[in-house]
């Protein structure tokens, strides 16, 4: 068995932590009702940033692919989690999420003939019957068109994923994630201006924080870890670590908004830790 790769583990988990706090932020502190302006307000800047930063353009047999992963993990992807985050209470768009190891095992089954270990299967399965307990309660109030674009955004991001490690660019990951973030947030750009109202002529300062938090953190950090984790760990893998940002969005909504967390709720969170690192396990015993 081949040793577990934990510090790159380590470093990929920090993106789906740092996602996690999107929707406290969403819900707390940004505008409400403008969900495409948060994605492209979170894309856009990042993007741009970083591609000014590699200095370099993209080779032309390149662009299709780039904009379609543009358009699966950031465009729609972005789009769809702010229309969950601000239809759906607290993080329980998130607990939707957790389908993507599912989607990328069936993907990599279906298309490349590499059948799934049941043992990961399994895991991913427990992960999202975690999420469930963690999440669910009798009390939760279920919007159809939250639900419905929490569980559009986890199929485009977990095709995205699957997609950015199957199709093998060989971009340096700043720019494969910084040339993703400014198609993406161009594609939001429009929408957010047809679709949303227009922001107040005057922010509060703790909203251009939120903003600010989205750009930097939310976008440039986290994608430049996820890609990266990308290059090193298989798809399934790193789209296991995304269980720890409903995981987050619930702990964050427990110490900072004081939301109480049952005892179900607590063996809902260990069962997902147990899920994530059950699922990287067996995945680097099967390579």
């Amino acid at each position: 068995m081949k040793k577990f790769p934990l510090a790159d583990t380590a470093i990929t988990a920090l993106a789906p932590v740092i996602w996690g706090s999107t929707y406290i932020v969403a819900t707390e502190i940004l505008p409400a009702g403008r969900p495409f302006t948060a994605a492209a307000v979170r894309a856009l800047p990042a993007g741009l940033l970083l591609v000014l930063f590699a200095g370099r353009m993209l080779a032309r047999h390149l662009w299709w692919r780039v904009a379609v992963l543009a358009a699966l993990n950031i465009g729609a992807f972005q789009a769809l989690l702010f229309v969950a985050a601000y239809r759906l209470p607290g993080g329980l768009a998130a607990v939707l999420g957790a389908i993507q190891p599912i989607v990328i095992m069936g993907l990599a089954w279906g298309w490349d003939g590499r059948r799934p270990q049941w043992a990961a299967l399994g895991a991913a399965a427990v992960g999202v019957a975690g999420m469930g307990a963690l999440l669910l309660s009798p009390s939760a109030r279920w919007d159809a068109l939250g639900v419905a674009a929490a569980l559009a955004g986890a199929l485009s991001m977990a095709v995205g994923t699957w997609l950015a490690r199957r199709w093998k660019t060989g971009l340096p990951v700043v720019e494969l994630a910084g040339w993703q973030l400014l198609l993406g947030g161009l594609m939001l750009t429009p929408l957010a201006l047809l679709a949303d109202p227009p922001l107040p002529a005057s922010l509060a300062t703790s909203e251009v924080l939120g903003y600010a938090y989205l750009t930097f953190v939310g976008a440039l950090v986290a994608y430049l870890l996820w890609f990266r984790g990308l290059s090193k760990l298989s798809p399934v893998a790193v789209s296991s670590l995304g269980l720890l940002s409903p995981a987050t969005a619930v702990v964050l909504g427990w110490i900072l908004l004081g939301q109480k967390l049952g005892d179900t709720a607590m063996v809902g969170l260990a069962v997902v830790l147990g899920s994530v690192l059950t699922l990287q396990l067996k995945l680097q015993e099967a390579k």
